[in-house]
């Protein structure tokens, strides 16, 4: 079987989760012998980590000159009107606001090309995103046309005009992988466009994938998607390679206490500080790191002035690649308190390093642990005496620590990869019925 995958960003150069997870997805789906991945991203870099796939970037598509068959993809596209903020799997430095503007419909479209007839790229979440999505549509048809293939995989809503232009260019079945909806994204407060787009593409889809049971729930009923139509695969985690020593010391006896993701309104980091505060009213030995950046993080410092808690909380920045590691290596506890996280993977990632987590019962991955402790995200007391129950008793920490590692080495994607081959090898025979 050959499937044409579309992604929107792949290692080295991603910025958030679902460049992980694709990464990690294409390398179990590697070991299935009778399976071949040609994945596209909009922009190519030539440095990508090609095991066991065939990579191509829609910057390096020549479309001039050529006939696309667009069928509907203009009536399905050509809604290019939004005047709120757009929060995908960003880069945390990286906030934008789109201006309003609006496409409307002519005889002619006219799309810029460089002087090969290729569509330039940034492949970044910029002021130009949804021009970028409308573009990689128009190239996906054209690539579609150019290689064989038996079904097309799109990754989160960033995706699926493309795949649906492939769809319409070939015939061929579809599946589209929901990460994450803008449910999850905005806190309720979706932008209707990017909602639009969701729901199309899982309306073209004959099938459609969900990293968890908390997602498959949006996407019934939130999306109005048949309940036979949505399976979930669950994420996993990449084995993590074995270094000598972390690239920092801690540099302290005090425990630390972690937060490592998004300052945003769907990672609850304003329960991390409240909860900090009350930990901080019975133990002083301890140390609280919030590392990442947001729209909330000023808010964040703001907050933690305010409860005079600055002496024991640290800001670090984004963090990426070996540095995230070495945090983790510091740690004493790892917490998410997600408001709604449709997996988590950094959890799992924790795991790796020995580290126990607390995460909230709103994320997708707190239905596959069993040794995590897990609190509601609104529940600041729960998550307060969980954190002080972890630092004051070594027993209670070295538990989690050692069944913890087990169950998370045993999640493993060549496990994940044959539930997805699973699910392409019913969207095939149900297509050819």
């Amino acid at each position: 079987m050959r499937v044409l995958m579309f992604g929107w960003e792949f290692p080295p150069h991603i910025s958030g989760g679902l460049g992980t997870a694709c990464f990690g997805l294409t390398r179990g789906l590697s070991y299935i012998s009778d399976l071949q991945v040609l994945f596209v991203v909009p922009k190519a870099y030539g440095d990508e980590e090609q095991h066991g796939i065939s990579l191509v970037g829609a910057n390096n598509v020549p479309v001039k000159h050529r006939k696309l068959n667009l069928k509907h993809f203009s009536k399905k596209l050509d809604y290019i009107e939004v005047g709120s903020r757009l929060m995908p799997y960003t880069d945390p430095d990286e906030y934008y606001q789109i201006q309003k503007s609006k496409t409307e419909k002519k005889a002619f479209q006219y799309i810029q090309t460089d002087e090969f007839g290729k569509i330039p790229f940034t492949g970044a979440y910029g002021a130009s995103l949804l021009q970028e999505i409308h573009n990689y549509g128009l190239v996906a048809n054209v690539i579609a046309q150019d290689y064989s293939f038996d079904l097309i995989h799109a990754h989160d809503w960033l995706t699926y005009p493309a795949g649906i232009a492939a769809k319409e260019a070939t015939g061929k079945p579809l599946v589209v992988h929901v990460h994450a909806t803008d449910f999850d994204r905005s806190g309720g407060s979706v932008n209707p466009v990017v909602f639009d787009i969701e729901k199309r593409g899982m309306e073209a889809a004959d099938k459609v994938i969900a990293v968890s049971n908390l997602t498959r729930r949006t996407v019934i009923e939130k999306y109005g998607i048949p309940a036979e139509k949505v399976t979930t695969v669950y994420n996993a985690v990449e084995p993590l390679e074995k270094k000598d020593k972390p690239v920092f010391q801690k540099g302290t006896n005090e425990k630390v206490v972690t937060f490592l993701g998004r300052i945003t309104m769907q990672k609850g980091p304003e329960y991390f500080v409240e909860a900090a505060h009350r930990v901080l009213q019975r133990i002083d030995n301890v140390r609280f790191v919030m590392a990442g950046s947001g729209d909330m993080m000023h808010r964040m410092v703001r907050r933690a002035a305010q409860l005079k808690i600055m002496d024991k909380f640290h800001f670090t920045g984004f963090l990426r690649g070996d540095e995230v590691f070495s945090m983790l290596a510091m740690s004493d506890l790892y917490v998410m308190p997600s408001v709604s996280e449709p997996f988590g993977i950094s959890p799992l990632e924790a795991m790796q390093s020995n580290v126990p987590v607390l995460i909230s019962h709103q994320s997708g991955v707190a239905e596959i642990l069993t040794y995590a402790i897990k609190t509601n995200f609104w529940d600041v007391d729960a998550m307060a005496d969980s954190i002080y129950g972890v630092l004051k008793y070594p027993a209670l920490s070295k538990m989690f620590v050692k069944y913890g590692k087990k169950e998370v080495d045993s999640l493993k994607w060549e496990k994940s990869a044959l539930n997805v081959k699973e699910v392409y090898d019913w969207a095939v025979k149900e297509h050819n019925q």
